[in-house]
């Protein structure tokens, strides 16, 4: 075997691993613990701790008003839920909605340092025990915070992670429908990844702390929320995962307004990567180690790398002609980008196929991840600010 055919199925193997085999290996993984060691139902406790509901939005004039109304409608005693917003840089009506309702504390300063400062600053007026963060779009479900507060019960717990939920109708855009079944996917990962051992970073639309865990973030940060959850673990806390409490939101307008998010977001990942490396440490934490890897660090790093060098690898390896595997791999190959171009070629002109959904958006999100190498190289520090991505309300 060549050295050309070495690097080709090892690429295709990562490949394979990161996006199928981890899963199929976390869930057998999962099975086996559970045989030996049964999940057990948190209990809610007698009483209710006090919780703080933190939500940092910048212009979002358009949601607040029924942002507010979702917090109000949660099932958690009302004088144990405080409800604190903080609007740094907002320019439109975002404060004036918000100067309506007493009951909320407002947070506001001119000018705007991007989410991570504006988080630091709202914790330093917070002493409830615990913290819920959530985004202004995200409505959560009525049981939320009770499903929430239940699993603190467990003192290992430092973080509870929340589901996020993208709402999907028949007539909404790839852009939507596509995200929706990445976070569906996502999901399980996240259960599967809690139930063996931790959740692997907690998404911004929904999760909690312990108040006496957090640290400022650095300001520069662009996944505040992935970085603040993550750092709980070096503490020597855990991420639980709790699908009873669930954030909605619609997807992106459209892939170009997609395209902002999944840069951002693999920007910051490879950023995270970085200034987390000591996550990195497998002997020191083993199991965390091989999920963080597994599951995020492959995702940001070299694996859409690998991913887009398997083409050129299996042309060299078809021309050679000493295998028909090769060209029938091509082939596959081949098909596979024609079908994911076709599907973002007629998402430009509003049409919509389930078929093409899936390619398209896999290629999609493989490109971004180049693209955030790109965006963290130019950027070299700077606030933790960024551009918002349009979303589709259905």
């Amino acid at each position: 075997m060549g050295t050309v055919e070495v690097i080709f199925w090892i690429s295709a193997g990562i490949v394979f691993y990161t996006y199928i085999g981890y899963g199929l290996v976390l869930w057998v993984l999962v099975k086996l613990k559970e045989i030996f060691y049964p999940l057990r139902k948190p209990e809610e406790g007698k009483t209710f701790p006090e919780v703080t509901l933190l939500v940092a939005a910048y212009n979002e004039q358009q949601v607040a008003e029924e942002k507010i109304k979702n917090s109000f409608e949660l099932d958690y005693p009302r004088e144990k839920l405080n409800i604190v917003w903080v609007t740094d840089g907002s320019t439109d009506r975002t404060n004036d909605i918000l100067k309506g309702y007493p009951e909320v504390k407002l947070l506001y300063l001119k000018e705007r340092k991007g989410k991570s400062a504006a988080v630091n600053r709202a914790m330093q007026h917070i002493d409830t025990p615990l913290v819920i963060f959530s985004d202004a779009n995200a409505m959560i479900n009525r049981e939320a915070v009770r499903e929430i507060v239940k699993l603190f019960n467990d003192p290992k717990t430092g973080c509870v992670a929340g589901e996020k939920r993208v709402r999907s109708a028949g007539d909404d855009p790839l852009s939507s429908k596509g995200e929706n079944l990445y976070w569906k996917y996502e999901s399980l990962l996240k259960e599967l990844d809690s139930r063996f051992h931790t959740a692997v970073g907690a998404a911004g639309e929904l999760f909690a702390i312990r108040r006496e865990l957090f640290s400022e973030i650095e300001e520069d940060v662009l996944l505040d929320d992935f970085v603040l959850s993550m750092s709980l673990i070096l503490k020597g806390y855990r991420i639980a995962y709790c699908k009873r409490a669930y954030a909605t939101e619609g997807g992106s307008l459209n892939l170009e307004e997609e395209k902002k998010r999944k840069v951002r977001i693999s920007a910051g990942g490879i950023q995270a990567v970085i200034r987390l490396r000591k996550l990195l440490n497998i002997f020191r934490y083993p199991a965390l180690s091989f999920q963080y890897i597994s599951h995020r660090v492959l995702r940001w790093t070299i694996t859409p790398v690998l991913l887009f060098l398997l083409m050129p690898l299996n042309i060299m390896l078809a021309v050679e002609g000493n295998s028909l595997l090769y060209c029938f791999l091509l082939a596959g190959q081949l098909l596979f980008y024609v079908l994911g171009i076709t599907g973002c070629l007629m998402e430009k002109i509003g049409s919509v196929n389930k078929f093409l959904m899936v390619p398209c958006y896999f290629l999609f999100m493989n490109i971004n991840v180049i693209k955030g190498f790109v965006f963290l190289a130019k950027r070299k520090g700077g606030k933790g600010t960024w551009e918002k991505a349009k979303r589709y309300n259905n």
